[in-house]
């Protein structure tokens, strides 16, 4: 089995381990707390962004999409999803706290760096694949993980999502980061 497509299918599952991790050593602080939840709202803004852009499709088993996103957060890098997801994912680190906060910081982002290399690599090719040269010119224009500040110029004109609809298919995301954080607070008053 091809490596990439097993962390593409088990995207939603290959953090508990991490999320398990990080609540068995955790121990608030304040200072760290708010650090914290800064990331969180930053990362939650970023995919909550790019999910109204580009929809449900986002939460899919499958590699591909019916349309090139290039509108929206999408003009300015191609993976805003994995930058808020890791925005996400430091800020439930520096909520929880830990003796060696730094040391849980760096193995979350190896962690994550490490998967959506993968699954990156395993994306673009497929994008290529399906779009081939409108997949490389949107490429060549918007970089992978580093936004570039001025949105590229694309012929999609898609418009975002409603709100409300955009909440329904982030509701599995929000869902998880409140049961970790329940799970960090049960940890606290009960061991």
């Amino acid at each position: 089995m091809d490596i990439r497509k097993f962390f593409f299918e088990n995207r939603s599952y290959t953090p508990i381990p991490l999320a398990i991790l990080i609540i068995y050593f955790s121990e608030p602080a304040l200072p760290y707390f708010w650090y914290g939840l800064g990331c969180l709202v930053v990362g939650e803004f970023i995919r909550f962004w790019a999910v109204s852009y580009a929809g449900g499709i986002t939460r899919t088993m499958k590699v591909g999409a019916p349309t090139l996103c290039s509108s929206g957060p999408f003009a300015h890098v191609r993976n805003p999803l994995y930058i808020g997801n890791l925005f996400d994912f430091s800020g439930i680190v520096l909520m929880a706290g830990a003796p060696n906060i730094w040391v849980m910081l760096i193995v979350t982002w190896a962690f994550f760096i490490i998967q959506y290399a993968l699954i990156i690599d395993l994306e673009e090719e497929t994008l290529s694949g399906l779009f081939s040269e409108e997949y490389e010119l949107y490429k060549s224009n918007v970089p992978q993980l580093l936004p570039r500040l001025s949105p590229w110029n694309s012929d999609d004109n898609r418009t975002p999502m409603p709100f409300w609809k955009t909440l329904k298919t982030e509701k599995r995301t929000l869902q998880n980061i409140l049961l970790i954080l329940i799970l960090i607070t049960v940890r606290q008053q009960f061991l």
